[in-house]
């Protein structure tokens, strides 16, 4: 699985956004600094994450962007969904729409189980958990795992 710039980005934006909450709107200038962030890329981000629902903007001198919703009820799933669609996809297809034939009938289980273990952790975690900096245990012992930090 590869996470996209895209979603990278936009899973900090939406955390800048969590952390600086307290009912005014944040610039997007102000955003794309404190994350470097290229503004331009940034604006496309911030548009697909309000028209997934996940963040509100007003306009104006004192406009800016603001969560939609509380921090602990946006996983980060939702983030990479709203820029970037379908969490685990083969050649853009979601496994579940995938046949196979023969000797590669075993690959549809595997795409299966991976995508399942991919969403029990993006959607186990709120973006208040890293706000906090209190990931879920399960996230902390995978990620303590000596293997988990080796690049094969």
């Amino acid at each position: 699985m590869r996470i996209s710039a895209r979603a990278d980005y936009a899973v900090r934006a939406v955390l800048e956004l969590a952390v600086r909450q307290g009912g005014e709107p944040v610039k997007a200038e102000a955003i794309a600094a404190t994350q470097d962030i290229p503004h331009k890329f940034l604006e496309g981000i911030l548009g697909d994450l309000r028209r997934a629902g996940l963040v509100e903007s007003r306009r104006g001198g004192n406009g800016g962007y603001m969560l939609a919703r509380d921090p602990a009820e946006i996983t980060v799933a939702d983030v990479i969904r709203g820029v970037d669609g379908p969490i685990v996809s083969v050649r853009g297809v979601r496994p579940t729409g995938l046949t196979y034939a023969g000797s590669a009938e075993p690959l549809l289980p595997l795409w299966i189980a991976l995508r399942a273990n991919v969403r029990r952790i993006l959607e186990g975690v709120t973006i208040a958990d890293i706000a906090t900096g209190k990931l879920p245990e399960p996230v902390q012992e995978l990620a303590a795992e000596p293997a988990a930090w080796e690049n094969p």
